[in-house]
């Protein structure tokens, strides 16, 4: 395989190209700074304006020419070829994302080598059958309604732009496999911090079967946002349907000024995510290293790059001295754990923020008010409040530094949460039974298990809404008894 994602040694710039519908792309003229002074070339997307929306809706037929169990096979046969040492787009990607990504080369090693796990049929029709329904998308479902009449429905595929993230890889595996198991036209706008990722997924397909169907409604490209007098042109009702974004709060509010009658926006706004660790923790010392271990990998996997992470965790150990001793040893046990992760699933970041840096050093000395674990070799780090507030800073948590809060009672951390937290890792399990009913109603969106926040899946909600549905357009045909 001769790859066309190379670097220019002398220059140190990557070439990305448009993948437009097939259409390899390369007149690179444009030159854009990655994040983390990572520099690419790519063609400009206004000279491409006018083909790269589908013109005419009723090309997508030739999806419905193809079985679900077909889609599967195709997606499932591309995952075979996204064996990162075999493949020479993912390995350019990699060493892309090795200078733009948040996250250090071992880290996103992994992330790379468990691609080809989202693609098994399994994990697919899973994905499909339990958010949607696969008869859904494979025909037209008849329901007999109370006044006789008969409806069927039927979901449909739209038009869309996605504009995914760039924090960890596997964001645009899952917005492929999403889009193609919904038979929706897709077009990715990249992200400066991984610039390359979906692109060599969708090389790769386009190598594998570049007439496809599935490989002839994917699109790729990149242009910098903020361009409107090209973004005014392409989010139209007439070349957009859906617009699937995630992204930080500016990005998110910029985008909802295309929005119009025609065009859906479904956001995966910026989240934070937190713990909620019940007494039972400190019921002995064995109970404790393990609920620190556990604690330690939804901190550190990832390594605190994504909205699931925990970094703020209110602990039941008491705010009386003899609580406080204990959360303090809590702190030290978790420090460990954290720094001592295996470095596939978490290593010191690649670069601490100096922001926060500042911050820890401006209370370190504060011993009365908090008690400071490691962070001065920029390995992470453990704040433990000596009383029952977060530290005013929290907002700014990362770089693997995580915020130990103790409370007497779990009505305090209840109504510490919102509608900005997305995950909340509790423990025990008895306390999560008790309290999932409750954390929805402050706005919490996903609840699980102590140490499994990382342990995501495509087949369940994302943030509180079931995105496969909206990225579909459920139709019905009604007919009516004279």
């Amino acid at each position: 395989m001769q790859s066309t994602l190379v670097k220019t040694m002398d220059t140190e710039v990557f070439e990305i190209p448009i993948l437009l519908r097939g259409k390899l792309i390369k007149d690179y003229s444009e030159t854009f700074g990655g994040r983390n002074g990572a520099k690419f070339l790519t063609p400009s997307a206004k000279k491409y304006a006018n083909q790269i929306s589908l013109s005419d809706p009723s090309k997508m037929k030739d999806l419905y020419d193809l079985s679900i169990e077909e889609i599967i096979t195709f997606l499932h046969d591309l995952g075979q070829r996204l064996i990162l040492k075999e493949n020479e787009y993912l390995q350019a990607a990699y060493e892309l994302a090795c200078q733009a990504s948040g996250l250090t080369p071992e880290v996103l090693h992994t992330t790379y080598q468990t691609l080809p796990m989202l693609f098994h049929p399994s994990n697919i029709r899973e994905m499909l059958d339990k958010r949607i329904g696969i008869e859904y998308l494979e025909s037209w479902v008849p329901t007999k309604m109370e006044d006789g009449r008969t409806i069927a429905i039927r979901a449909f595929g739209s038009r869309t732009v996605h504009i995914i993230a760039g924090n960890v890889p596997t964001v645009s595996a899952a917005s492929l496999i999403r889009s193609c198991g919904t038979r929706c036209d897709a077009i990715f706008k990249l992200p400066s911090n991984d610039p390359l990722t979906a692109t060599a997924l969708i090389q790769t397909m386009m190598e594998m079967e570049p007439q496809h169907p599935i490989t002839k409604h994917c699109s790729v490209l990149y242009w910098r946002g903020g361009d409107t007098h090209f973004e005014e042109k392409f989010y139209r009702p007439e070349n957009i349907e859906k617009i699937i974004a995630w992204g930080g709060f500016n990005s998110i509010k910029y985008i909802s000024r295309y929005l119009q009658p025609g065009i859906d926006l479904i956001t995966f706004d910026p989240k934070i995510s937190t713990s909620i660790i019940g007494r039972d923790a400190f019921q002995d010392d064995q109970t404790l290293y393990t609920v620190a271990q556990r604690a330690a990998i939804d901190v550190g996997a990832f390594n605190q790059e994504a909205c699931l992470n925990s970094r703020i965790m209110y602990v039941q150990s008491g705010t009386t001295e003899d609580g406080i001793e204990r959360l303090n040893t809590f702190g030290k046990i978790l420090y460990s754990a954290l720094v001592n992760l295996p470095s596939h699933v978490s290593t010191p970041p690649k670069i601490f923020n100096e922001t926060l840096k500042d911050d820890i050093e401006g209370i370190r000395l504060d011993d009365d008010f908090y008690h400071i674990y490691g962070g001065k070799s920029n390995e992470g780090a453990v704040i433990v409040s000596q009383f029952d507030e977060p530290v005013d800073f929290s907002h700014r948590l990362c770089s693997r530094v995580v915020n130990l809060v103790p409370v007497d009672t779990i009505d305090t951390a209840l109504q510490s949460v919102n509608s900005y937290t997305q995950t909340v890792g509790i423990f025990p399990e008895s306390l999560k039974l008790q309290i999932r009913d409750i954390l929805p109603l402050y706005g919490v969106q996903r609840v699980v298990s102590l140490g499994f926040a990382a342990n995501a899946s495509m087949a369940t909600p994302q943030d509180a809404i079931e995105p496969l549905r909206r990225m579909c357009k459920w139709i019905t045909d009604e007919k009516s008894v004279l």
